[in-house]
């Protein structure tokens, strides 16, 4: 009875701690709304937010069919078939069920509060997979609380970071519990539950190819270990059936699964399943030395068959080859050199070794450790957690948003580490009942010594008790300072760096006090009041959503980034004299420019910074026009002061960034404090834009394209104007296919 009491005791406090750190987590990540207000952040954020406003107002099967003709101008954007619908339509059930229960809550705040509700439910998700490692409660409750509050983590699931990575990661730890507990009993209703829950992680986030390809590699690492087994068989063969299936309903996956190379692991490992299974059931039917002969002749017909029908597959397109973004894991230079607009993304460059300490303090240190343990028990969920951690170590280390994969293992190993730290040094000993009675009912020191004798070794660690106590409780001590270091680092850094949206800005006056930049907001608004319903507005791509989701105006090109000839076009329209940009902006019925300049307040991330990648974008395009050797001086700087090359100050990016700068400081003064450099004293000079907007701290900058007939042109120019308007009436019948294609 006092058993069970005890039983029941331990398990009401571990459903209280993990109600706690569930709680926590939820509120580690509400600084941007407590210092800001409720709102988006980001940019990719944006379109989900639009998208997800579509879905509530029109429902589910207009949203699936939806084209959007407000985005790539004049292309158009067939939506419903180019997204991951998972993170919409979860936001979308909340609403309506919401509003079933009569709670009237807005979209918007569902949207910005999905993030740091999953993050709770993704704690309890590593509590259960870390418990599948280890016997002790303790390693699951540690793994739960690291993933709560770990950086790497809250970095993409703070409140409105509304983005595929805010339900993604909660579905990825999820599954690798149920395929753990799959492989562990051999289950098909354990095997079915992760094939749902993949389906689910696939409609999504694109790293459900993590997935697809790390169970099969666990597999195949069971399977020349000598592990195979009924269980392992039942448990792929119905994880791959039921999960390919559940995937291929995804429109924008479709038959992927079966005819990409990325998937053909986990198609390759399930034949080899098969063939395994049926090798052993021969085994048991044949004579050893039948059975020799059999298997020698199937394996090398299968292995042969196999490798050459892939490579005919393959060479004939049936199979499409290895993506350019599967290649950039593996070469760091590859996509800088064959995709720059990849490369241009500043979480697809390699992580700095900082990165690390920054995002995982404390568990970088004892993860290896976990690491090791693993390898001492090396049971079948553990060699799961050993490849899982090889893995994700080597491509956090080649892409910054890898991290994100890497953190739920480092919490686990590095909880495994800790939990046998801590219960080996808080686990104090006392003298057991029969030395004392020994001791209490024999008065002689012969008899003292012939009982103690046998036993010298524990009666001398019974000596010097109160010393070895002593040390574990400095451990125990250290331990605890340790991981309260880590919960002060893990705070610190969520609320200063990962707590402040990109459309907001906040700086420090000389008093302490903070202030608030919102140019962003400012100059969308500016465009949603005083600007057409349809007019059309280019900025580079990084902008497209948020013009979209706030402005409400159609983009010529956005951060979905499917056409990069339409992305070099804006490219070489930034990067071109005004004879050469001006026909483009007609041709593609561009209404009005905004570019983003930092070099009053200091903001880095401005379009000068960014402006040679919309060089290189354009180059692979237009190799002959456009050329980035020009942007940099004869020593090979690229520089934005008098000492800027011809083609830097004549490029219509230069001038919209720097027109009427000078007007600012006194003659001769002008200073970008992002370059560090000194302006030169004449202002560029614009004559196919007209200023429209500028923001309160000049980062956004708006310019309106004049109409053709006010347009004050030389020979030179009237030339470009022509050519331009040709290649404009060659692609009427283009445009005239697209609205027709719309209106179907």
């Amino acid at each position: 009875m006092e058993g069970s009491t005890s039983k029941s005791t331990r398990g009401l406090l571990r459903v209280i701690i993990l109600c706690t750190i569930a709680a926590a987590a939820v509120s580690a990540r509400l600084f941007s709304v407590i210092r800001f207000e409720s709102i988006i952040h980001e940019f990719d954020p944006w379109f989900n937010f639009r998208a997800t406003k579509y879905l509530v107002k029109h429902g589910f099967y207009s949203f699936w069919d939806w084209f959007d003709d407000r985005t790539w101008h004049p292309l158009g954007r067939v939506t419903g078939g180019t997204l991951y619908p998972g993170l919409m339509v979860t936001s979308g059930v909340i609403y309506h069920i919401l509003r079933f229960l009569s709670i009237p809550v807005d979209i918007r705040n569902i949207c910005v509060l999905l993030a740091p509700g999953f993050s709770g439910l993704t704690a309890l998700a590593m509590y259960l997979l870390t418990s599948e490692m280890s016997a002790s409660p303790s390693a699951g409750l540690l793994a739960a609380a690291f993933m709560g509050i770990t950086p790497g983590y809250i970095s993409r699931s703070v409140a409105g970071s509304y983005d595929n990575e805010a339900i993604a990661i909660f579905l990825l730890v999820f599954t690798f519990y149920l395929w753990i507990k799959a492989v562990k009993i051999g289950s098909v209703m354990w095997g079915a539950l992760a094939a749902l829950f993949y389906g689910y992680m696939v409609s999504a986030w694109g790293g459900y190819v993590f997935i697809t390809n790390l169970i099969p590699l666990h597999v195949f690492v069971l399977i020349l270990m000598g592990r195979y087994s009924s269980r392992l068989y039942i448990s792929y063969t119905t994880w791959y059936a039921l999960g390919t299936l559940a995937s291929m309903q995804v429109p924008f996956v479709g038959f992927l699964p079966i005819r990409s190379s990325d998937h053909m692991a986990a198609l390759g490992v399930f034949g080899l399943l098969n063939l395994v299974g049926f090798v052993d059931y021969l085994r048991s039917q044949l004579p050893a030395k039948q059975f020799q002969t059999l298997v020698l002749a199937l394996g090398g017909t299968v292995l042969v068959v196999g490798v050459s029908g892939l490579i005919a597959l393959e060479r004939f397109g049936i199979i499409a080859p290895w993506s350019g973004r599967f290649y950039s894991l593996y070469d760091t230079g590859y996509a800088k050199i064959h995709i720059p607009i990849i490369a241009s993304v500043s979480e697809h460059q390699p992580t700095a070794w900082p990165n690390f300490y920054f995002d995982l303090n404390l568990l970088i240190w004892v993860f290896p450790a976990g690491v090791y343990m693993c390898f001492l028990k090396l049971k079948d969920e553990h060699v799961f957690v050993v490849i899982y951690a090889v893995l994700a170590s080597y491509f956090a280390g080649v892409m910054v948003r890898l991290m994100l994969t890497l953190t739920p293992v480092v919490c686990v190993a590095a909880a495994l580490a800790l939990s046998h730290v801590i219960n080996t040094y808080t686990q104090i000993e006392s003298p057991s009942e029969d030395s004392s009675a020994t001791s209490s009912t024999n008065g002689s020191a012969d008899s003292k010594v012939s009982k103690v004798a046998p036993t010298l070794r524990s009666t001398r660690d019974k000596l010097i008790g109160i010393y070895s106590n002593v040390s574990k409780g400095v451990v125990t001590a250290m331990t605890t300072s340790f991981l309260l270091l880590f919960v002060a680092h893990c705070t610190w850094v969520t609320s200063n760096a990962y707590s402040s949206p990109s459309v907001v800005l906040a700086s420090r006056l000389p008093d302490g006090s903070q202030h608030i930049i919102d140019d962003y907001r400012e100059a969308y608004y500016w465009l949603r009041q005083n600007t057409p319903q349809d007019a059309r507005i280019m900025s580079w791509w990084d902008y497209g959503y948020q013009i979209g989701g706030m402005a409400d105006r159609p983009t010529l090109v956005d951060n979905n980034t499917w056409n990069n000839t339409h992305i070099a076009t804006v490219g070489k329209a930034m990067s071109s004299r005004e004879e050469v940009s001006y026909p483009i902006l007609r041709q593609h019925d561009v209404d009005y420019v905004l570019v983003v300049f930092g070099g009053l307040l200091g903001y880095s991330g401005d379009d000068i910074n960014k402006f040679l990648w919309m060089v290189r974008i354009a180059e692979g395009i237009w190799p002959e026009e456009v050329r980035e050797r020009d942007f940099f001086t004869a020593r090979g700087e690229y520089r934005v002061d008098d000492e800027a090359t011809p083609t830097m100050k004549n490029s219509l990016m230069y001038k919209m960034s720097y027109y009427n700068y000078n007007a600012l400081f006194p003659a001769g003064q002008a200073q970008d404090r992002v370059r560090g450099s000194r302006v030169p004293a004449q202002s560029p000079e614009l004559s196919t834009l007209e200023e429209a907007f500028t923001s309160e701290n000049w980062i956004i900058r708006i310019y309106k394209v004049k109409p053709l007939d006010n347009v004050g042109r030389d020979h030179q120019s009237a030339v470009a104007f022509e050519k331009g308007h040709k290649k404009k009436r060659k692609a009427g019948g283009a445009r005239k296919g697209a609205r027709v294609l719309r209106e179907d």
